[in-house]
Order: C-alpha cells, then structure tokens, then sequence
C-alpha cells in the first residue's frame, strides 16, 4: 500500500491481528513503514546494494522517530549510499523527550489499563513539564531531581506529596525500559524521602461526630420525604399527576451509600461501579471486579449484619434489580452514578463535621478495625491493599496490641515459675 504519509495517519495505524502490514511512503519510495500485529510500528528504507540486490535498513521506531524525521534520515541514507558509504554502520540519532514520550506513547497505554490514569497523567504534567518535558530522557540526571525536590520542600510540600510524584514518574520511566523505548531509568537510584506520621492523613470519625453523621442522614432523608409529600399534596389540589410515594426505608441513595461504605471500606468508584450481579446474599459478599478494582484484582468484601440489611432493603425499594443493573443508580440518568459532591457536602454542613472527603470513611472503616483489636494483615486484605506498607498507616491506633504482646512475657514466665 501506498500513501503520503502524514502524522496523524500514522499515529491512527492499528494492527492486523492476522498478518503485518507495510506502508509505502509516497514522498519518499524507498521509504516503508512496518506495523506488526503486536502494534509495533517501525520505519524501514529498501534499497539496492552495490550488487543490485534488494536490501533493507532499520530506521527506527515510529514512535521515537515522527513521519518528517524519517524521511530525512532516508534521504540521508540514500545520499551516503550514492557516495559508496555503508549506511548500516549509522544509527538513528533523534532523542525522545520526557513530554513526548509520556504524551505520546505512555499515555495511550495507562489511559488503556488504569481508572485514574488521567489524573495521574494530569499530576505528571503539572509537577514536570516547566522542568523536564522538554528534555531528552537520556540526558537526565538524578542530581536534578534532588535539585527539584529540595525546592518543592522549601516551597512547604510534604514528602507524601513528593514521594507521590516521583513514584509516578519512575514507574511511567520503568515502564518505557520494559517495553524498549528508552535504555535506562534516571529515576531509578533517586532514593524517597523519609514520611513522618505528620505526612500521613488518617483521618476517622469521632464518636460525637458519628452520632452526628447519623443524625444528618435522617434528618435529610425526613426532609425529603416531606418535601415529596407536600409536593403531592400541591398536585394533588390541582388535580395532575402524583410523584411516586416514598414508601421504602430510604428516601433516595445516599445513607444506604454512606452506611455501606462505613461498613466495607469500599472506594467510591468500586461503589459507583457496582452492580447487583455483584453482590452474593448467600455468602454475604460484594465481589469488586477486577476492571472496576483499582489494584486491577479482583476483591472480595465481606458484609457485616448492617451493611446486609441495608442492601436487602435497598434492593426491595430499587426499580431495576438484574444482575446488570447498578446497585445505586443515578437517579436522573438511570446509568452509573459519577458525583454525590452536593448531597454529601451537605450532609457534612448539617453535621457540622469538617475535613473530611468521602475517601475518609475507608480510613475509618480500617480505624474502627484496628482499635477493635483486628490484626493489621486481616484489615490489609479487607481494604485489598498489595503489602502492608499502606496498613501500616493505621498502626498507631492499636497501642493495646503491643501492651498484650509484652505483657506475654510476664505470662510465660508465671507459667515457668523462675527461681529468682
């Protein structure tokens, strides 16, 4: 096939799953592009050797190399090769850049495998571009990232918040390693910073604030339904059609949301996701699918009586029960809900509670485990954290644990009766 290759055609170029396909440049003859069924994408230039035998060279890749530069590297071959020069010993010479390796070739895959790979993407560019974006991987050094990260410390950035951007950058960097785009990891000996406790937010609810969490549940949902009823009642005067009663437990989706999400330490995009196929009544489980898990594993929660209760009834009260359907479905659209912001930023005003995001009922529901004297490894696997090194956060809320552990050596040594 032949065409005049632009680049956008060929970032649009997708593989063949059966048979590779080549693409002749039309500006340039002897100038083919390679897309193997893998989607690698390669730049080759096909030639006659001084013994009139067809030959090819190895430009480089399509995603190191754009549509302009390879043709100019072709021509410069072809012009070495007019001169008796042996084009082989040359290689490409074009230096990837941070930014245009991330933008461009990174990007496409994260946003591919990860629910938050915009976000990460977005965090990237905004600590890096000014900085590095413009430079050439190889040419990075380490040293300039202690440079760079001493100046966010004096700007009062904490070492949580750095360790974030660094750990994201030198796993974006791993990854162009493994897959071949770039030789090395600048990234690789910087060391992290050393987090304080000060660094690690772990915020849960008080007793006095989880009276009023509850408190503000039910005065919204006595709202609602009086809302709805006085609206019914100003129908009903004028003779058209009532709004469906609010007969259920609950009035609308947010304390079962809330209450279940205290109870199971789910992230809210799993809650968002989940579906009532999903749920198992008999074994008292919500499974989190492995395209929904941010882990990308699949995870089983277990369900205590409250969060049991609170489903049954939700699911008596709910319109559509299959197990496609979502569990909590967004009431304007019917689809998968994607913002609570207002409903829940008004709760927390009526409760007066302060600092405190929808992901804190996780770190509460791992608290409330922890000061009940639950082992750290069991609440790890409940939150399907991968190591410990994130459980280890709620560790401090457990002194008694450590206290039971040293009072056993009093025990074992009643228990041997030592003579002294």
């Amino acid at each position: 096939m032949k065409i005049r290759l632009t680049q956008s055609y060929v970032s649009s170029l997708k593989p063949n799953s059966e048979k590779p396909l080549w693409v002749t440049d039309a500006s340039t003859n002897n100038l083919k592009l390679y897309v193997g069924t893998s989607g690698a994408k390669v730049w080759y230039l096909y030639y006659r050797n001084a013994d009139g035998k067809k030959a090819s060279h190895k430009l480089g890749s399509a995603n190191v190399l754009t549509v302009a530069q390879a043709r100019d590297y072709a021509q410069e071959f072809m012009y070495k090769l007019t001169r008796g020069e042996n084009i082989k010993k040359e290689k490409p010479k074009a230096k990837l850049l941070l930014g245009d390796f991330i933008d461009n070739i990174y990007a496409e895959w994260r946003l591919n495998t990860h629910k938050a790979a915009q976000a990460t993407l977005n965090m990237m560019k905004s600590q890096f571009e000014s900085t590095f974006y413009s430079r050439p991987i190889e040419e990075l050094k380490i040293s300039e990232f202690y440079t760079w990260r001493n100046k966010r410390l004096e700007q009062g950035r904490k070492a949580a918040t750095i360790n974030k951007n660094i750990v994201a950058l030198r796993a974006a960097l791993n990854w162009g390693v493994k897959h071949g785009y770039i030789e090395s990891n600048p990234l690789e000996k910087l060391e992290l910073l050393k987090e304080y406790d000060s660094d690690i937010k772990v915020r849960y609810l008080s007793d006095d604030e989880r009276e009023r969490l509850m408190a503000a549940l039910d005065a919204r949902e006595e709202k609602i339904r009086e809302a709805r009823n006085n609206h019914n009642e100003y129908l009903a005067e004028r003779g058209r059609a009532l709004m469906p009663a609010l007969n259920g437990k609950f009035a609308d989706h947010m304390k079962p949301m809330v209450l279940l999400s205290l109870n199971t330490g789910i992230r809210q995009g799993s809650l968002f996701s989940l579906l009532w196929g999903d749920i198992d009544f008999e074994s008292n489980t919500i499974t989190i699918r492995a395209s929904v898990s941010k882990s990308g594993k699949m995870l089983r929660i277990p369900l205590n009586s409250i969060a049991v209760e609170l489903l049954v009834s939700w699911k008596a009260q709910s319109a559509k029960t299959t197990n496609e359907a979502f569990v909590f479905a967004s009431p304007v659209s019917g689809g998968m809900l994607n913002n609570v912001k207002k409903a829940w930023f008004g709760i927390l005003k009526a409760a007066q509670i302060e600092n405190f995001r929808w992901h804190d009922m996780r770190h509460d529901f791992a608290s409330q485990l922890v000061m009940n004297s639950v082992d750290l490894n069991t609440v790890r696997e409940l939150l399907g954290h991968a190591d410990m090194e994130m459980t280890m956060r709620y560790a401090h809320l457990a002194p008694q644990v450590k206290q039971a552990a040293v009072e056993l050596l009093v025990a074992n040594k009643r228990r041997k009766k030592p003579k002294y």
